[in-house]
């Protein structure tokens, strides 16, 4: 039976940091290998602590080529006609760790750079936090049409038979957000840009959608018209002069990714980008794996 990262999944946390490395150079992959073994348990002993380890395409097929996902590549800058853009920041690892305080979390961050140290070195991080019942700092609940936890991991993972089955692919990407510009906008207006209402997160229905606010855009759907649902884990983040969205989703494959990102940026075939990035915009965009707790656990010994 191949276990999934419990981490993937885990609610109820309310703070979040995320730490992207790089590789020393000319580091040994059996030394890379051997450092899982301190990754998968966290240092520091307290309570509700989740712990996800993911992997540049690079990376991971250094270490387990047999296992390497269908269509697993870096994130390649993308730059829409409207001037629109998404830079890359990829690494060639990416931890998530979250747990019920600020101080359990950076404890067990700083735990496991110490553990890897030696073959890698911090490139990025961020820290987020849970904002009100789970609302992006412009108001509107984030990930309201996520799956059912039956379904999340259907949504999140690499069927059975497949390579690196159990695993997921991730997208994650750093978004800055103008509140200033976007709460000048009146609260009907706001919720034609998000296409769901303020208070209750309803979505909105018909000509009330338009075919440019946030849930039309990234709304996809296979051939016959099945939706494609990814598994959101996003979370605020911020200061007062800099502040936006750490955006954090799993999937079972990358075409669904590909596609949303092509229908925000508006170089899908309608032309049409996301409005919700007339006031949010990426400064980092990263792929990565997260691989089974089974295939890390061969992966150590």
């Amino acid at each position: 039976m191949t276990v999934p990262q419990f981490g993937i999944f885990a609610q109820g946390t309310i703070a979040h940091s995320f730490v992207e490395f790089d590789l020393r150079p000319d580091v040994d992959m059996v030394a890379v290998a051997g450092s899982l073994r301190s990754l998968r348990q966290p240092a520091v002993s307290a309570g509700g602590v989740n712990l996800v380890v993911a992997f540049g395409s690079a990376l991971w097929r250094a270490l387990a080529p047999e296992h390497v996902p269908d269509g697993l590549a870096p994130f390649q800058p993308v730059a829409a006609l409207g001037g629109h853009r998404a830079p890359a920041s990829q690494h060639d690892l990416w931890l998530w760790i979250n747990g019920s305080s600020r101080d359990v979390v950076f404890e067990h961050s700083r735990a496991a750079a110490a553990a890897i140290a030696e073959i890698a070195m911090v490139s990025a991080e961020q820290d987020a936090f849970v904002h009100r019942d789970s609302r992006d700092l412009t108001g509107f609940i984030d990930g309201t049409a996520n799956p059912q936890m039956l379904d999340a991991p259907t949504t999140a993972l690499v069927p059975d038979g497949q390579p690196g089955e159990g695993g997921s692919h991730l997208l994650a990407m750093r978004w800055i957000h103008d509140l200033a510009a976007f709460e000048k906008l009146p609260v009907a207006e706001q919720e034609r840009v998000v296409g769901r209402t303020k208070a209750r997160s309803v979505e909105l229905e018909g000509d009330a959608k338009p075919p440019t606010s946030h849930i039309a855009r990234v709304e996809i759907s296979d051939e016959e018209g099945n939706e494609l649902p990814i598994w959101r884990r996003s979370v605020p983040y911020g200061t007062l002069t800099e502040h936006g969205l750490y955006f954090v989703a799993f999937s079972a494959d990358r075409p669904r990714f590909d596609r949303m990102l092509a229908r925000m940026f508006g170089t899908d075939e309608d032309g049409r980008h996301d409005r919700l990035m007339d006031f949010s915009r990426p400064v980092g965009g990263a792929f990565y794996f997260a691989p089974s707790l089974t295939l890390l656990a061969e992966l150590s010994r």
